[in-house]
């Protein structure tokens, strides 16, 4: 992003900020249960997995001794992809999803992912925060470890970004792009080490767990949490460098195709 695009985007952080609580506000509008649905679904996910993997992957996690290991190794890798999939599927929609907004409203179109990364920012925040009160309560808080989570939040940003604003300008010419990626997450999800330790796989498939970016980052998230050590630092630096270019090349393609980006919505 060129300093010009930073300061357009500073100068409409009022408008950023007011569709952020608007966005928060619309979304539990006439709920019973409001913010707590935020929980509720990853919550559910985690209990399920739980009930299911917590015997047969317990004993797989090595230097784990706590009878809550397994739950905090699964929530730290669910509620970390949560995050990513949350900003990559709203950003492969953003330009059709605020189509209308678009067409009749001058402003930064940077604005959008930005909106977007924020509004998601927050629901982590939301649900990290229950998780890290969890933690506390348990007497299994990582302690000064966990600001290592800082750089680790700001790789994944980058390479969820870099990932879906390509995906957003290729989704509005062709359709499909969405339609696919959905499917592609799902196998994606399974291929990430989140549920099960990557140890328990054969010497070659954790090889191949090298090429799968977010193997490196969930990875990260979850040696924090869990054991409340630094990250293999070296491992992020290939999903940092993926993300900043498929950011440079998100950037490209939407200034180049802005000015058909709108007539095609």
């Amino acid at each position: 992003m060129t300093p010009m695009a930073v300061k357009a985007v500073w100068n409409y952080r009022g408008f950023i900020l007011g569709s952020v609580k608007r966005e928060f506000q619309a979304k539990y509008t006439n709920s019973m249960l409001g913010i707590a649905w935020t929980v509720l679904q990853p919550l559910a996910m985690i209990i399920v997995y739980t009930v299911i993997f917590s015997q047969i992957m317990r004993s797989k996690l090595p230097g784990v001794d706590s009878v809550f290991g397994y739950s905090i190794y699964l929530c730290a890798g669910i509620i970390a992809w949560g995050f990513f999939a949350e900003v990559v599927g709203r950003a492969q929609n953003v330009f059709l999803d605020n189509a209308n907004l678009l067409k009749k409203l001058s402003f930064p179109r940077l604005c959008l992912p930005v909106i977007l990364v924020l509004s998601s920012a927050l629901n982590f925040l939301i649900i990290f925060g229950l998780f890290t009160f969890f933690l506390v309560i348990t007497d299994n808080f990582p302690g000064w470890a966990i600001f290592y989570l800082i750089p680790v939040i700001a790789v994944q940003i980058i390479l969820a970004v870099g990932l879906g604003i390509t995906l957003g300008v290729l989704n509005v010419f062709f359709r499909d792009v969405g339609q696919l990626f959905g499917v592609v997450l799902q196998f994606w999800f399974w291929l990430t080490p989140i549920v099960y330790p990557a140890n328990i796989l054969p010497p070659s498939i954790q090889e191949l767990m090298k090429y799968n970016p977010m193997s490196s980052v969930i990875g990260a998230f979850q040696n924090i949490m869990v054991h409340g050590q630094s990250p293999s630092w070296i491992t992020l630096w290939p999903t940092l460098l993926l993300g900043g270019l498929l950011c440079v090349w998100g950037l490209r393609l939407f200034q180049k195709h802005s000015g058909e980006l709108v007539d095609e919505l």
